[in-house]
């Protein structure tokens, strides 16, 4: 009877989007946000960007998982060792994980998770025939005739070998592309398994109508207390998928929205003052909270020298690429476009607030403009002269900032067009390599700077990797590999300004700035926090009845 006063409770939300929330008298918490990118699967494995990674994150759990100080925490693993030459972990798995109810389970009823559902979901995720885009992150790990080296022990001991020593590999393993899975539901539900998860994190799966609405409900049984309290304390969590920001910043000010992260150009100066501080006007009813964030957004060049998109195409030419990166004020589009939020981009792909970011740089790229006519001109089009239209493919989100940069390289002679794509396209385009020029950004899946270098490691190429550029450089690999074996981080952060410079110098990117965070949430919640990867936990998070409470 319980259950089915649940489902008849989610059917509701679902056409009910636009009300403040459940009747006092329900006695239901349930925490809205909106995801105006849209979330295209709830699989894990293809958990690659933030929409589908916040809302895996609700629904599923790995081995171990990263706290707000990017410290790695146990999770289904209640401890580990690593072996002396740091390639071989031995993961003791906690007894009372239990996969969320579901009729892929006898009686309907979800069992405690083992060892064998943890290799099962590694290797799956490793699986060619998949093509999961988190593939990469099992790199590391030995194989034997293309198997990977993960072998469940017994019920409660797992180990993972790996080919070299790799030390950022126990925090890639809190990345949600290594959520445990229970095999009868992949086996149940095949393809479908993206809209029908099954998981043992803090929410369990309730519905989801693509575009419309996604609704999870409470874990009765999730293993984690806080405070002797068993979590999550939410009732349950609803997504609406509103595209307009506009629109999704009235609702949340009308109070039909809880949470909101980030700023857009079309609400910007409403809710934040020329300073970057929130409007007093709004003081009494929303909380802000500001802090770095590990992400770097960038302007991408493909660099497949093979792909016809590049055949007579001026971006091969690395003086090109050099120019368009002089040729605009990063501090000024910050300050004018972005309220000061952010710091701009001239000190390489590692972003600061990241181990390994090295602030006395001179690698980078600062505004130039004369410097940028002279490459330019040595690349055979002064003052612009024969050089073809460029084009910059991006997202709604960003055309203000593209339109400033198109403002800016016309003074150079350059013409640069601006195709808008909705971001689910223009994510799978830059993913499959059909377009030469884009916008893009990395949000850091693990708290080492290797994960910004990888972007530009030739065995990371799209789609089975995140090296979207499909940059390729003999030198750079051969740093890459060498460095993922240094114990010592000094010598490490040493090797990842070297690495940052031959990126810098081939500037197969434009660092337009690193980001920072800003979360808007309704007065009345409690516990939401914030860290460096901007990852959405919301198991902590109590919602009280009054705001001004």
């Amino acid at each position: 009877m319980y259950q089915r006063l649940w489902v008849y409770f989610a059917i509701m939300l679902l056409f009910n989007s636009c009300r403040s929330g459940i009747k006092p008298e329900e006695g239901k918490t349930v925490f809205r946000y909106n995801e105006s990118a849209g979330i295209t699967s709830l699989d894990p494995v293809f958990s690659r960007n933030q929409a589908n990674i916040w809302a895996v994150n609700q629904i599923f759990n790995g081995l171990v998982q990263l706290d707000s100080n990017m410290e790695v925490k146990p999770c289904i693993a209640r401890s580990w060792e690593i072996s002396g030459d740091g390639t071989i972990y031995t993961f003791a798995l906690r007894s009372d994980v239990v996969f969320h109810d579901d009729s892929c389970f006898a009686g309907g009823i979800g069992r405690v998770v083992n060892a064998f559902d943890v290799e099962y979901s590694l290797k799956r995720l490793a699986n060619p025939v998949l093509a999961a885009p988190g593939a990469w992150v099992l790199s590391y790990v030995k194989t034997s005739d293309g198997i990977p080296e993960i072998q469940a022990i017994n019920d409660s001991t797992l180990r993972i070998q790996l080919n070299r020593p790799f030390p950022p590999f126990l925090g890639m393993l809190g990345m949600q592309y290594c959520s445990v899975v229970p095999h009868e539901a992949i086996e149940r539900y095949g393809n479908e398994f993206r809209n029908h998860p099954v998981g043992t994190g803090p929410f369990r799966f309730a519905m989801w109508k693509e575009g419309v609405k996604l609704v999870l409900l409470k874990n009765e049984s999730y293993f984690e207390f806080e405070d002797g309290i068993r979590l999550p304390h939410l009732d349950a969590v609803s997504v609406s998928f509103i595209i307009d920001k506009q629109s999704a910043f009235l609702e949340f000010v009308k109070g039909n929205l809880d949470f909101m992260s980030g700023i857009d150009a079309s609400y910007k100066d409403e809710l934040l003052t020329p300073s970057g501080k929130l409007n007093p006007k709004y003081e009494a009813s929303v909380n802000m909270t500001s802090q770095p964030y590990l992400n770097t957004e960038y302007l991408g060049f493909l660099s497949d020298t093979s792909s016809p998109l590049l055949k007579n195409n001026p971006l091969k030419d690395v003086r090109v690429r050099k120019a368009l990166n002089m040729s605009f004020d990063r501090k000024k589009m910050i300050r004018y476009l972005r309220n000061g939020i952010g710091e701009p981009g001239i000190k390489g792909m590692i972003p600061k607030g990241m181990p390994g970011y090295n602030e006395n740089t001179d690698y980078g790229y600062n505004y130039n403009p004369a410097m940028a006519a002279k490459l330019l001109s040595e690349a055979g089009f002064p003052l612009g002269k024969g050089l073809p239209p460029i084009t910059l493919s991006t997202n709604a989100s960003y055309l203000d900032l593209c339109q400033f940069i198109q403002s800016e390289v016309i003074k150079l002679g350059i013409e640069m067009k601006i195709d808008v794509s909705p971001p689910a396209t223009l994510r799978e385009n830059i993913a499959q390599a059909r377009i030469p020029f884009f916008r893009g950004s990395w949000i850091a899946d693990y708290p080492d700077a290797e994960n910004y270098l990888s972007l530009f490691y030739s065995g990371n190429h799209t789609p089975a990797g995140p090296n979207y550029t499909r940059y390729t450089n003999s030198e750079f690999d051969r740093l890459f590999l060498e460095t993922s074996i240094l114990d010592s981080d000094s010598a490490r952060y040493a090797a990842y300004t070297e690495l940052d410079s031959i990126i810098m110098n081939d500037a197969p990117v434009i660092v337009m700035f690193y980001d920072q965070i800003l979360r808007f949430s309704r007065a009345n919640i409690r516990g939401l926090g914030s860290n460096p990867m901007n990852l959405l936990v919301l198991k902590n998070v109590k919602k009280l009845a009054d705001e001004n409470q």
